[in-house]
């Protein structure tokens, strides 16, 4: 019989990572990087892979974000040296998250250990390094959408469609003779770029996200005015417009929308940054995979098969961190969108602590933020903020678009659902937390009569 365990995201947002024991296999179907932890004690050393990496067969991973691969490098770190399976796409993107990602950790370790010397601690060590990425990138293999593969004997996967990021999959996993399928991160039908997720008809067992199982997103039309009013009402303030985004997804949305709104004349900002080295490598791959667009726009597709300057041409990218310092010294009229998307590092901290406490910035809060965050603490009002060290009065107008969101949203989650034939798959909810997969749980079962379990973290269930 086999089993699977809920290391990650278990009534909990982030942090995707599930072991499948079969007869004869292990495999690990995730390997994400928990966010929310306080930026200002990283223990690296913490024991974030409760199981022997050498011990497993093969890993699956359904898309780029950290949230979901993050520590794929730390597993090679320890000893893992099988195949790591993902889209094609992915395969490309793969490289920069994890570059980028070991860039910050290192970073953050270094400026730690400043203040962990001067209060009489002992150094730390990074997570991993770029060297064990390096590693890591030599295993990795990509599939194509509907390419079905033996990757074990016995052990068949192929990836559909998810629509939350370019190359997002939804897992298809067979083995003992029963299929497994992983929605990964569904995405919002309201996507300007992307098809929206594949529906799947048939499964055993059944892991279904549920970030947003407990609400439905803003109509597009609602989000895009609220969107255009925000900005609008910064340039009347005279201040800059901070965005924090995630490099992969939500910053080619946004990118796209600017544009628009630069097309139609809207756009009141005569200058749009886009200030992240990986944002920027992230849509220069976008650029180089149109034909993963959906069709809702053909003249963007058509203007995109050269750059998104030619969409957008006063947005300019900052790679060097020279040039991301001297944004800090444009006073007004500059859009700034950076990592990370939930304040956690990169440089959106940097630009919080120059601009927080400045009445006339507005900061656009565009993706969901977990408990405990930099963002999250935002979203919630606090009056000060801790970043990079010191104490930031909040003093900037927040605003939170939760409509530019690229999960689905309850409704959307319960049409996917839906198209399962009966009987259908033995359910687990998660990548939630508890408030929005209870609220969810109840809706499919009073209106499919489905029972869905919400595993916690560590715990064991039969397949």
């Amino acid at each position: 019989m086999a089993k699977i365990t809920f290391y990650g995201a278990a009534r909990q947002v982030t942090g995707s990572c599930y072991l499948i024991e079969t007869e004869h296999h292990r495999l690990l179907l995730e390997c994400g990087m928990r966010q929310g932890e306080d930026e200002d004690e990283i223990e690296p050393g913490a024991p974030l892979l409760p199981f022997d990496p050498q011990t497993i067969d093969a890993v699956i991973l359904s898309h780029a974000h950290l949230d979901h691969t993050g520590l794929a490098p730390l597993l090679v770190r320890r000893g893992y040296r099988g195949p790591l399976y993902m889209t094609a796409t992915t395969c490309q993107l793969l490289p920069i998250m994890h570059k980028d990602s070991a860039f910050l950790l290192m970073k953050d370790v270094e400026w730690s250990n400043k203040r962990r010397q001067r209060a009489g601690k002992p150094p730390l060590e990074p997570l991993y390094t770029l060297n064990d990425v390096e590693r890591e990138l030599t295993l990795c293999e990509g599939l194509h959408y509907g390419e079905k593969r033996e990757i074990l004997p016995g052990v068949e996967l192929c990836f559909r469609d998810a629509g939350h990021i370019l190359g997002s999959g939804i897992v298809e996993l067979w083995f003992d003779g029963r299929k497994l399928v992983f929605s990964g991160d569904l995405g919002n039908s309201h996507s300007p770029l992307l098809e929206d997720p594949s529906l799947i008809e048939s499964a055993d067992i059944l892991l279904m996200e549920s970030t947003y199982g407990d609400r439905n997103h803003r109509s597009n039309e609602e989000t895009l005015r609220e969107f255009r009013e925000a900005l609008d009402k910064a340039v009347e303030d005279g201040g800059n417009v901070l965005i924090p985004a995630f490099a992969v997804g939500r910053t080619q949305d946004l990118l796209y929308h600017l544009g628009q709104m630069y097309q139609e004349g809207r756009l009141k900002q005569n200058q749009v940054f886009l200030d992240s080295p990986m944002g920027t490598s992230v849509s220069e791959v976008y650029e180089k995979n149109t034909r993963l667009f959906n069709d809702d726009n053909p003249r963007f597709r058509k203007m995109m098969t050269h750059t998104w300057e030619q969409w957008l041409s006063v947005l300019r990218f900052t790679r060097r961190t020279e040039e991301s310092m001297a944004l800090n010294r444009i006073d007004s009229g500059a859009i700034i969108i950076a990592g990370s998307g939930m304040c956690t590092g990169g440089r959106i901290r940097h630009h919080l602590k120059h601009n927080l406490w400045k009445r006339k910035t507005h900061v656009l809060i565009v993706g969901y933020q977990a408990f405990g965050t930099l963002g999250r603490k935002l979203v919630d009002g606090a009056k000060r903020v801790r970043i990079l060290g010191e104490e930031i009065a909040v003093k900037a107008t927040i605003h939170t678009l939760g409509g530019f969101s690229a999960h689905a949203g309850q409704d959307q989650l319960m049409a996917w659902a839906k198209a399962f034939h009966k009987p259908r798959p033995r359910l687990f909810l998660v990548h939630g937390e508890p408030g929005s997969m209870q609220v969810l749980q109840k809706r499919l079962s009073h209106e499919l009569h489905w029972d869905a379990a919400m595993p916690e973290e560590g715990e064991t269930h039969e397949i």
